[in-house]
């Protein structure tokens, strides 16, 4: 199994703990965020994006403690990414029927959420630079 070949620091179990830990708090910040594990938020879209997103954050979590890091870092990027474009967005401009967040950048919530997200994505796109130079060495 190719994606189970230690070799480099993205397999290290420090690095992995973390990053599946990280992932993990995305996911609990998201469901304390929509009220639940079984509630789904308004619009409809919003609350299925959270749905995937939580879904996505466990599955990189495990994928990286069973050390296939090459399916679980990119997605533990994602998991950070697209949170924090939905952050900006959803303060910013506003997204299509949901218009609530417009303006309120220090909600204590989305807060974690960004430094989370943030550090999660920071560590795992350098793990995955690091891990793609050395593959083409």
């Amino acid at each position: 199994m190719p994606h189970r070949t230690a070799a480099g620091p993205e397999y290290s179990p420090p690095a992995r703990w973390a990053g599946a830990l990280l992932c993990l708090a995305v996911a609990v910040v998201h469901v304390v965020d929509q009220g639940g594990i079984t509630v789904t938020r308004d619009p409809y879209y919003i609350g299925v994006a959270y749905h995937v997103l939580e879904i996505a954050a466990v599955l990189a979590a495990v994928l990286l403690l069973a050390r296939f890091v090459r399916p679980g870092w990119p997605l533990a990027a994602g998991v950070a990414a697209g949170p924090l474009l939905g952050y900006v967005l959803s303060r910013g401009p506003g997204l299509p029927g949901y218009r609530d967040d417009i303006g309120n950048w220090t909600e204590p919530l989305g807060l974690v959420s960004l430094a989370v997200e943030g550090v999660l994505l920071l560590l795992s796109l350098s793990l995955l630079v690091r891990g793609g130079r050395r593959r083409v060495r």
